[in-house]
């Protein structure tokens, strides 16, 4: 019976969409992160009895019968989450679609919206780094603090100007580079709140004059996601499981009683 096929497609379907309600719901405090969300397409279909109508007369519909559901995509939602004051001089947030774009030891780049940048100090030169060490690039690569730090002021243009222990004024060392997308669903998650360019997405575009929105100086952005639409998700995709297992269900007995038939 189709319907066995039919309906156990839908049972994944919406095993996969529980998981990514899930990994929603466990990010719901991680900074910069963005929501996803499942999308679904229905399966090939058999022609029982294909359309005939020719000269007003015939069958003018197809009869057919479909094969279930597939996950055709998860997306991300890159709408602006809230900005919640850290008061921290290192914490920045993009009141905007930017990125942020960060490399590891060996050149390679991320982008990300995590702002919680921490000071890494190298021959006792400041440096801005991620929590797992990847270093801020701004316009000249690497963003270099320099030494006898006292204070720091980030614009909202992103530049960053840094006062010694020794004097009164303000230098400026560097502006942190943002970056934008073509496609940025197309862009590939590694974890630790790291993009990854990919061909889907197209190359990182350098943001000017503010395309890509403004730098918050103190500030970070909190996920995107709203945990009572997560909720209220989880639950249909719930229900949704559960008449499609009802389904299984009376076709093993329709199964069960073509079999007793016989006797």
């Amino acid at each position: 019976m189709r319907a066995l096929w039919t309906a156990a497609s839908g049972m994944k379907s919406q095993q996969l969409n529980i998981d990514t309600i899930s990994n929603n719901l466990a990010n719901v405090n991680t900074v910069g992160y963005k929501k996803q969300r499942t999308e679904f397409k229905d399966l090939l279909y058999e022609k029982l009895i294909p359309a005939n109508f020719e000269d007003g007369e015939g069958k003018p519909v197809n009869l057919e019968v479909g094969h279930g559901v597939m996950t055709s995509a998860i997306t991300r939602d890159f709408s602006q989450g809230n900005l919640e004051r850290t008061d921290n001089p290192y914490d920045m947030a993009i009141d905007g679609q930017g990125f942020f774009e960060v490399q590891d030891g060996q050149g390679n780049s991320f982008y990300t919206k995590d702002g919680t940048f921490k000071v890494s100090v190298d021959d006792a030169s400041g440096r801005l780094v991620t929590s797992d060490g990847y270093f801020l690039q701004g316009d000249g690569g690497i963003i270099e603090l320099g030494e006898n730090v006292r204070d720091v002021e980030i614009s909202k243009a992103g530049l960053i100007r840094v006062q010694r222990l020794d004097s009164d004024e303000f230098e400026d060392v560097a502006t942190v580079n943002l970056y934008n997308f073509v496609n940025p669903s197309g862009l590939e998650s590694v974890g630790s709140n790291l993009l990854k360019e990919t061909a889907a997405s197209g190359a990182a575009v350098l943001s000017e004059d503010g395309e890509s929105g403004n730098v918050r100086q103190g500030f970070v952005e909190r996920s995107n996601v709203q945990v009572v639409d997560e909720m209220i998700n989880m639950i249909t995709a719930q229900r949704a499981y559960e008449i499609n297992s009802k389904a299984i269900q009376t076709a093993d007995q329709m199964l069960e009683m073509a079999n007793n038939l016989k006797r």
